[in-house]
């Protein structure tokens, strides 16, 4: 597995600043843009264009079981991974809905159901085993296994590369993934289970505290238990095998294959923010290529995303999971770049010069033009 470790295509600083020199030549006060002039100034570089575009979205869907589930972690039976695979494929699930809105390429990548499923359309079968192993008891993976899943996300960038995609965004679906998640990111954070264990899918209080004991019997048992002040690094790979699963695995491989090969990654979730934390763990280049969607409302979500210093773009108390803030996320980026690409320059507006250096509409002060509050 020495390719994970491989650096991620270099970002280009020189198109950054080609774009950031044109953001302040267009027809409005610099930075009123606020964020989305920081969107397509970073696009830029990564893309290496003076304007960035944003046609080619991918959206791929890794789904898999978690025999963490044993433990009573969750409001909904396994059953449902499989049967929420067959509503991606019938077009009937959230993230579905979102992607023909956006024309992305979608699809669903199986490595891990408990129970086989018949050939179904958009549908991938990788499936690696019936599930994980219950992480309170043993390693949720083998090595092989564990390098199988990040395999299986190398081989959904490489398709990316084939289909031109710009932008890439990874979702899950997994009955009992958050618990494993939030194993993941004590173990990263060196935070206890009451920090970043949340509600998932629905769970009750009596289900919160089942989800923090197994979150608590599964890093004692794999030797992550939190510690006061600092610790030895964390074991990436070990943690991954210990208390992930298949398909946050997969997330992890396909975050970081993207970044070597220059695809732009949007980060949805909690849990892909947790793949993510262990991908830029593992190849901390990777760490430039990736935009955050949104806060999600699950607990522990947060923290994760201060240990990056993400700064999302969303936050609209969205817990579902499936890509889908992402999904939500990819207009704003291409209205960013509509603008970035498409405003007028004062030269060619004709625009004069105001007596602060700045641009306005041929008076003494912009504050009593319209192009600019206040």
């Amino acid at each position: 597995m020495k390719w994970v470790n491989i650096p991620a295509k270099a970002f280009n600083e020189a198109a950054e600043q080609q774009a950031l020199a044109h953001q302040n030549m267009l027809t409005k006060p610099p930075g009123s843009l606020g964020k989305l002039e920081q969107i397509a100034t970073h696009l830029a570089g990564l893309q290496g264009v003076l304007k960035p575009t944003l046609d080619n979205v991918m959206i791929r869907v890794f789904a898999a079981d978690h025999g963490v589930v044993d433990e009573g972690v969750s409001a909904f039976p396994q059953v449902v991974t499989g049967e929420m695979i067959k509503n991606f494929a019938a077009n009937g699930a959230a993230i579905t809905v979102m992607a023909e809105s956006l024309t992305a390429n979608f699809g669903v990548i199986n490595l891990g159901t408990v129970n086989e499923l018949p050939e179904l359309p958009s549908v991938q079968d990788d499936r690696i085993a019936a599930g994980t192993q219950n992480f309170c008891q043993q390693a949720a993976m083998t090595e092989g296994q564990l390098n199988a899943a990040l395999s299986a996300g190398q081989a959904v960038a490489i398709d990316a590369i084939e289909h031109e995609t710009q932008l890439f965004i990874g979702g899950e679906m997994g009955i009992g993934n958050t618990t494993s998640a939030s194993a993941l990111a004590c173990a990263f954070l060196n935070q206890p289970a009451s920090e970043l264990v949340g509600r998932g899918t629905g769970v009750d209080d009596d289900g919160i505290q089942r989800k923090q004991n197994a979150v608590t019997q599964g890093l004692a048992l794999h030797g992550f238990t939190p510690s006061l002040g600092n610790r030895e690094e964390v074991d990436a790979f070990k943690a991954l095998q210990c208390l992930g699963g298949f398909e946050i695995a997969g997330l992890v491989g396909a975050y970081i294959a993207c970044a070597q090969v220059g695809i732009t990654v949007l980060v949805d979730g909690f849990i892909s923010s947790v793949a993510a934390l262990v991908a830029v763990s593992i190849n901390p280049s990777i760490r430039p290529w990736f935009f955050f969607a949104h806060h999600s409302s699950e607990a522990g979500h947060a923290l994760v995303l201060k240990s990056m210093n993400a700064d999302v773009l969303l936050s609209l108390n969205m817990r579902l999971g499936e890509a889908s803030g992402a999904a939500l996320a990819v207009p704003l980026i291409r209205m960013a770049c509509q603008l970035h690409s498409k405003m007028a320059t004062f030269d060619s507006a004709g625009i004069s010069e105001g007596k602060n250096g700045n641009k306005c509409e041929g008076k003494d002060d912009c504050k009593s033009h319209s192009h600019g509050e206040g």
